[in-house]
């Protein structure tokens, strides 16, 4: 299954709409302009396992350029548009690229970038205009094509992730992604699915899960922005079938008026996917109540080495867990990389034969590796004694507080619970007594609450549900969060703020 086949025996079926302005791109059209993207990449000499930046808000050129790369064997680079000018020429000048695709809004915001590798803008009609003057038929060299996904960096400089090489020369071959969705999800392969993605498209779930439903022959509603409301309202104007969402999208869904919340008809979706983040177990029975049993939870990474799932039946009978391993072996081992036995907590690896590396860096290779050769997505947890995965928190998020060791997780979990919270996020603070105490940043629903008295609420709110150690001994408030659009928390940002702030009091 491949858009190229798609294209052949269903020309007319839709293969992107635009959610805002409805505009809509036929599979016959996704070929057609594809083959261009392929044919211009040739002509600018660019050759298998090239790199090719791409940096551009959610527009219809983002999937025909990643099925142009995909049978030109470009190896795409997607840069996230919360980056700064030195970070995207970091990750240009360290994925060695080739080309940067820039819309005329970042092209604005970012300078001029030539000096670090070519550059070509792309600004409405004239992107049409120079596509045009190719050919849209196949090129003569098909070779498949990847994508090499640079890590978010919460934790340092974002590293690139290489995935291991195709398995063949056939650019339509199977993808496994296409058998998760089908056997794993439960979507159909008729091609009836309408897939919503309402996060940005340069995050690895939202782009997988889009080329994945292209394989199928669905049509992707693309959200240029997400909006809570609007989100609701394409469900019902397009008659989705199927979604892809993270946590804080539930969050602000939940936290609408009750009125806009049933003003929609959203009887056509019947498979709602979530990941990325951790989804407190508060806010996804929530989601289960309003929306049915629909929701599918997966743990997985960038570095596609394991997955892990669930459905909502499953997930009922073992609230908290992201399911048991779909591919990649689980195992949960202590500092001596043994496995531990059902339910202690320890460094969760995934056993794979197809083990990625991280672009020019060896040593975070070699790091995220143990002894057995099993590769750690830096994640804490445990299994249960049927197998089923839970996940405790990030190992570089833990907070040491008098030699106590603390998850923050578990208090953000609480506090969005709240109905006065839109977002939290607790990291350890340096202390010269404690080593760290536990600090909560609160963005409120509204900063017209933020003050002593709410945060004398959240207090008596967290009391009697944790141990008096993991109680926040302070709580800030601010309007926003350095959280990315795949749901990710910037913890670094924030702990280096209040590090700096110690170091200078």
């Amino acid at each position: 299954m491949h858009p190229i086949t798609h294209a052949a025996e269903r020309p007319y079926h839709p293969a992107i709409i635009m959610a805002a302005s409805g505009e809509t791109v036929t599979f016959g059209e996704l070929d057609r302009r594809a083959n261009r993207w392929s044919r211009l990449f040739r002509h600018r000499g660019l050759e298998s396992e090239d790199r090719v930046a791409v940096l551009m808000e959610n527009r219809r050129e983002y999937l025909e350029i990643l099925w142009g790369a995909q049978r030109s064997g470009i190896m795409l680079v997607p840069l996230s548009t919360r980056l700064a000018r030195p970070e995207v020429e970091y990750i240009l000048r360290d994925a060695d690229a080739k080309l940067l695709l820039i819309s005329q809004h970042y092209a604005t915001r970012m300078g001029d970038l030539a000096n670090v590798c070519p550059v070509l803008g792309l600004e409405g009609d004239d992107v049409d205009a120079q596509l045009a003057t190719f050919d849209d038929g196949p090129i003569a060299d098909p070779v498949p094509g990847q994508v090499m996904l640079y890590s978010s960096g919460t934790t340092g400089r974002p590293k690139g992730i290489v995935p291991p090489p195709p398995p063949n020369d056939d650019v339509q071959a199977t993808n496994p992604l296409v058998a998760l969705a089908v056997h794993g999800v439960g979507m159909p392969t008729d091609g009836s699915i309408v897939y919503l993605s309402p996060a940005p498209l340069y995050h690895a779930a939202p782009l997988g899960w889009c080329a994945t439903v292209h394989r199928l022959g669905g049509t992707i509603v693309v959200m240029e922005s997400f909006d809570p409301a609007e989100a609701l309202a394409a469900i019902e104007r397009y008659r989705v079938t199927d979604s892809q969402w993270v946590p804080t999208h539930f969050v602000r869904m939940l936290k609408l008026p009750e009125s806009e919340r049933t003003a929609h008809d959203l009887s056509s979706h019947r498979r709602a996917i979530h990941a990325a983040a951790p989804c407190p177990e508060a806010i996804k029975r929530a989601m289960i109540d309003w929306w049915g049993p629909i929701l599918v939870e997966y743990y997985a990474g960038s570095e596609s080495v394991g997955m892990t799932m669930i459905g909502s039946a499953d997930w009922l009978d073992h609230p908290g867990s992201v399911g048991c391993a779909l591919y990649g072996r689980v195992h949960i081992c202590g500092p001596d990389d043994a496995d531990l036995p059902p339910g202690e907590n320890g460094l969760v690896y995934f056993e794979n034969d197809r083990i990625p590396s991280y672009h020019n860096d060896a040593d975070k290779t070699a790091s995220a590796l143990n002894r057995h050769g099993w590769m750690t997505l830096g994640d804490i947890g445990h299994l249960d004694a049927d197998g089923f995965l839970y996940l405790t928190d990030r190992a570089s998020h833990m907070i040491i507080s008098g030699g106590v060791n603390i998850y923050p997780q578990e208090v953000e979990n609480l506090l969005v619970g709240h109905p006065a919270v839109a977002d939290a996020a607790v990291i350890g603070v340096p202390d010269p007594d404690m080593g760290e105490t536990v600090l909560a940043v609160v963005q409120p629903l509204s900063m017209e609450d933020a003050g002593p008295a709410l945060a004398q609420e959240l207090l008596a709110f967290l009391e009697p549900q944790i141990a008096r150690m993991k109680l926040p001994r302070r709580i800030e408030f601010r309007p926003d969060l350095p959280r990315e659009a795949n749901g990710k928390l910037y913890k670094r940002e924030l702990r280096d703020e209040y590090a700096a702030r110690a170091a200078t009091t």
